[in-house]
């Protein structure tokens, strides 16, 4: 039965579960219906970051242009540009054995793209959450509802991986941005 989290919440992941080292993350949403006349495209991404909350270079960012981190710790499963169905709308499978040493945190985002030029924002856009699942047998481990917390956003980071003391644990976060996507890699240190 999976953890589930509350914003700021913290649990750990390997601790618990000895030999744990693949993931899947997967995040979804369902967008409101509303009188927009656009289609909304969310795109989940992460950023490999240092004790200083930054990336060591653009190639640390993981999304659906740069799609596996060249340690092969983090690949994107590809975009996903109408979210519709149901389960996870966008996946990434992170390895932590594979996790260079000099990254002590994955940092999990969902922005909305052009969102500025659609008049989109995270106001229209309900159910997201980001579940964390064993890659090896499909065990969902934990799981984080964004709830409606958020009006004029247009990007997330939504929780983030991180090494304490030899062992991963997992942080619901839950922090929004104004700016969608370049606000995120202004935040992590991303050249744009």
């Amino acid at each position: 039965m999976p953890v589930n989290l509350s914003k700021g919440q913290k649990v750990d992941l390997t601790k618990g579960n000895p030999g744990l080292s693949k993931l899947i993350v997967g995040l979804g949403w369902d967008t409101n219906k509303y009188d927009g006349g656009s289609d909304f495209d969310l795109d989940a991404s992460a950023f490999l970051c240092g004790d200083n909350g930054k990336v060591s270079s653009d190639a640390d960012f993981i999304f659906y242009s740069n799609t596996k981190h060249s340690s092969g710790a983090v690949e994107h499963s590809g975009d996903n540009t109408t979210g519709s169905g149901d389960g996870d709308d966008e996946v990434l499978k992170v390895d932590l054995s594979l996790v260079p040493a000099n990254v002590s945190k994955i940092d999990f985002s969902v922005t909305i793209y052009e969102a500025e030029a659609r008049h989109q924002n995270f106001g229209q856009v309900s159910n997201a959450y980001i579940h964390i699942m064993d890659a090896t047998n499909g065990t969902e481990l934990i799981r984080y509802d964004l709830g409606e917390d958020f009006s004029i956003e247009t990007a997330i980071v939504v929780g983030e991986l991180y090494r304490h003391n030899g062992e991963w644990k997992f942080n619901a976060i839950g922090s929004g941005f104004q700016g969608g996507l370049y606000a995120l890699c202004q935040n992590f240190g991303v050249n744009v």
